[in-house]
């Protein structure tokens, strides 16, 4: 066969199928070349079509059809599942790019990506558009912790070893290290600089250079440091910085006093938890003449000591907010400052931004004023004293504190006035559980226990949530440029999933989704409270809202109800409350003219989304820290038997919640006892021959058989299948049945080669065990897990 004849045969060949793959051997077998000489022209064709760029070589040493230049490209942000898959983020309000694992062009999870469309998807039918990775425009990943490991195997000319990276999702790579960084031991946990990314001629192989040893896989706490590298968070302050504080006093100056309004003299409390050591906020509260309140709020005046411009303020904004996991802090800033000098200690003079209100009794604030000033906390109160004093009346606690009491009961009916005032105005409210890991000595939790939101808790929260929307009304009246805290109304098509699930339930909804007001969804949890609906309604709900964040647009704030809103109240834990005291502070000494304005007019939109971005790393930091010691926690616990609530459901199984918070999954392969069908829209697990439903909120009993610490891995199987309900949802809802499920349901043949032996009471015969989605079960983590941090959790407001 002519050279140009068996290129173009080739050309067709893969014309015909676009989107595969070929290996060599298999181009050679369809044309039928396999003796020597012709499979060497084989290799030269295809060497002279990569060569004209009509194919390319991709990462699994196969061929596919180059790009067609002539197609529209898009960029977005690829994010990759252990299996090999992914999907690629263009617009947050379209569906994102299915990209299968032929087709990935060895991106790696967070990767800046060009990507084609393969083929359109169907929004209606809930089908995501596919398409394929055709260049890779920034690696998100440029380093990786994890240990070192030296095998028996013979390793390339130029390698040292290997890493065991724990990322799931970068399972399928091999981590190489290089002999021209460090050359660690065997055991040591490193940190490496990525020096190759995988390739066409190199599939799978990312090649590292060791440029820090953390410590051994042994030593304690060390699971939680290699998360904290894992996520890049920065552990040491620069030396610029320590150098630059050391100029900072441990106590405030006459100098400093200095155009300060003096508030030494009024009483004023923190009010925190036990083991709080950077105190942000001092409140007070009195009764007026008039009937309405005074409300005090001040906080740490952090700005002053972080000034534009300097080392301090660089770390700062690059860190964005500190960090809690488990039993360390990882500090925005140094402790000279967190726990000092910005830290509202009692007794002692500190600086502040003040926010003074007055509020009606129908907790409205009729008069506002914001300045800077100096304050002496009265005492450091916790809010385990404050409940037993307004929930226990402990006589011990309220003689201790006599001078106090009165105020902390004043504090208690402002409280109640601004949390009825939230409701009337339509907030919602989600209660959740949340849970504190204690562990020992060498980092091993040894119990879970759960935090009670008392009347102090929520006491401070309002008074938080009063001053960050004075603060943010204050400006936005103003029109200057300002930072918000925003909270977007839900998607049109998560409300629209929410209210079809609310259907199933004879639920009415009325009003324009379109025109959706938190009220709505306000009166939906009234409607179903104390019914046995109302936790998945619950769950429901909250999974269709969106993800809090910051803007430099005064967008407001949907779960509170609030037109203008803010974070004003902890600038020593988060940059952006440090911008806005910074802020506050400019206008007030500059005025509110152009020339004011631009001086933050062009750089909000970065900090905005800066500090967004680190909150998001912030959370997932903590959601690994603690999935990894539940995990540990329960790995002693194999075998015991345990009440639990379904917290999710899926097609691949359920997850389930035991009272302490703790997690895992019974996989649909675990659910012996018939075959489950899984109805999407109504989210819920069916059996097939005797209806047993399983939904969220509902009260099972299960038996802990595995858990696997590393990949943060907790599986049950059901004790108590003959207990749970069954419903007529199968029939209800014909048509939502999958269409492989509902051919087996009338009468499959080959379904009834598999069915259920029901008299031995043995599994069923054939393959339905499936794998579960991996990617579904982090996508169910990061919704359901730890939901607080879409901004309803207790002091992130």
């Amino acid at each position: 066969m002519e050279k140009e004849q068996l290129k173009t045969d080739l050309m067709a060949r893969f014309m015909a199928s676009a989107t595969d793959e070929f290996t060599v051997q298999q181009l050679v077998d369809e044309l039928q070349m396999t003796k020597a000489g012709q499979f060497k022209f084989v290799v030269k064709a295809l060497a002279d079509l990569e060569h004209e760029h009509k194919i390319t070589l991709n990462q699994n040493g196969a061929f596919t059809l180059a790009e067609d230049k002539t197609k529209p490209k898009f960029e977005g942000v690829f994010h990759a599942n252990d299996r090999g898959f992914g999907f690629v983020t263009i617009d947050p309000e379209e569906q994102d790019f299915f990209i299968n694992p032929t087709q990935t062009k060895s991106a790696l999870n967070g990767d800046t990506v060009e990507v084609e469309m393969v083929t359109p998807g169907d929004p209606e039918k809930g089908i995501r558009p596919e398409g394929k990775v055709t260049a890779i425009k920034e690696h998100a990943l440029t380093q990786v912790v994890g240990a070192f490991e030296v095998n028996d195997e013979q390793l390339p000319k130029g390698i040292l070893g290997t890493m065991h990276i724990k990322d799931k999702k970068l399972s399928m790579y091999r981590f190489m290290v290089e002999d021209t960084g460090l050359h660690p031991v065997p055991g040591e946990v490193i940190l490496a600089d990525i020096s190759a990314y995988p390739n066409p001629h190199l599939p799978g192989i990312i090649k590292v250079v060791a440029i820090k040893t953390i410590g051994n896989v042994n030593d304690p706490g060390m699971d939680i440091l290699e998360i904290v590298y894992q996520h890049n968070i920065p552990t040491a302050f620069p030396e610029d910085v320590l150098e630059q504080i050391k100029d900072i006093p441990d106590e405030v100056t006459p100098a400093e006093k200095e155009g300060r309004r003096d508030l030494t003299d009024q009483k004023l409390v923190t009010i925190d938890s036990i083991e709080s050591k950077d105190l942000d906020d001092a409140v007070n509260v009195w009764q007026l003449p008039n009937g309405n309140y005074h409300l005090g709020v001040h906080i740490a005046d952090v700005s002053h000591y972080v000034t534009p411009g300097t080392p301090l303020d660089r770390e700062a904004f690059e860190r964005g907010t500190s960090v809690y996991l488990t039993d360390r802090v990882i500090p925005m800033l140094p402790p000279k400052l967190s726990n000092g000098i910005c830290s509202l200690n009692p007794h002692v003079e500190r600086l502040a931004m003040t926010c003074e209100m007055e509020i009606t009794p129908q907790g409205e604030v009729v008069a506002h004023e914001i300045f800077p000033s100096v304050i002496k906390s009265t005492e450091r109160m916790t809010y385990v004293a404050i409940n037993k004093i307004l929930e226990s009346d402990d006589a011990k606690l309220k003689e201790r504190y006599a001078d106090l009491v009165p105020m902390f009961q004043d504090m208690k009916a402002l409280h109640k006035i601004l949390l009825k005032m939230r409701k009337k105005r339509g907030a919602i409210e989600f209660e959740d559980t949340e849970a504190k890991i204690i562990v020992d000595e060498q980092g091993h939790p040894v119990d879970i226990q759960l935090r009670e939101r008392g009347t102090s808790e929520r006491m401070v929260e309002s008074f938080m949530l009063a001053a960050n929307e004075t603060v943010a009304k204050h400006f936005n009246d103003l029109h200057v440029p300002f930072l918000y805290r925003i909270h977007e109304k839900p998607k049109d098509e998560k409300i629209k999933s929410f209210y079809e699930v609310l259907a199933s339930f004879g639920i009415e909804v009325h009003g324009k989704i379109a025109d959706l007001e938190p009220k709505v969804l306000q009166q939906i949890l009234k409607k179903v409270a104390g019914k046995p609906e109302e936790p998945m309604i619950s769950t429901l709900m909250l999974r269709s809202m969106q993800q809090a964040k910051y803007s430099d647009q005064p967008l407001g704030h949907f779960g509170l109800a609030a037109v203008d809103y803010t974070h004003f109240t902890s600038p020593i834990r988060r940059y952006p409350d440090l911008m806005v005291h910074r802020m506050a502070r400019y206008y007030r000494e500059n005025g509110i003219g152009k020339d004011a304005q631009a001086e933050f007019i062009n750089k909000l939109p970065e900090i905005a989304t800066h500090s967004s971005e680190m909150e998001r790393r912030a959370i997932d930091a903590e959601r690994d820290t603690d999935a990894t010691k539940k995990a540990e926690y329960m790995s002693d616990r194999v075998g015991e038997v345990f009440e639990a609530i379904v917290s999710s459901v899926t097609k691949f199984g359920m997850f389930v919640q035991l009272p302490n918070t703790v997690e895992g999954l019974i996989h649909i392969s675990e659910l012996g006892d018939d075959y489950y069908i899984f109805l999407e829209k109504q989210m819920a697990l069916v059996g097939r021959r005797y209806k047993r439903t399983f939904r969220i909120g509902q009260p099972i009993k299960v038996k802990l058989i595995a858990v696997n610490v590393e990949q943060k891995e907790i599986n049950f199987k059901l004790v108590n299948a003959k207990e749970m309900p069954t419903s007529d949802l199968l029939e209800r809802f014909k048509d939502e049945i999958p269409e492989r499920d509902r051919e087996r349901m009338e009468g499959n043949k080959h379904f009834h080669k598999r069915k259920f032996d029901d008299k031995k009471g043995k599994n069923f015969k054939g393959g339905f065990k499936k794998k579960y989605d991996r990617h579904e079960k982090r996508e169910h983590r990061g919704n359901n897990k730890n939901r607080h941090h879409r901004n309803f959790k207790k002091r992130k407001y």
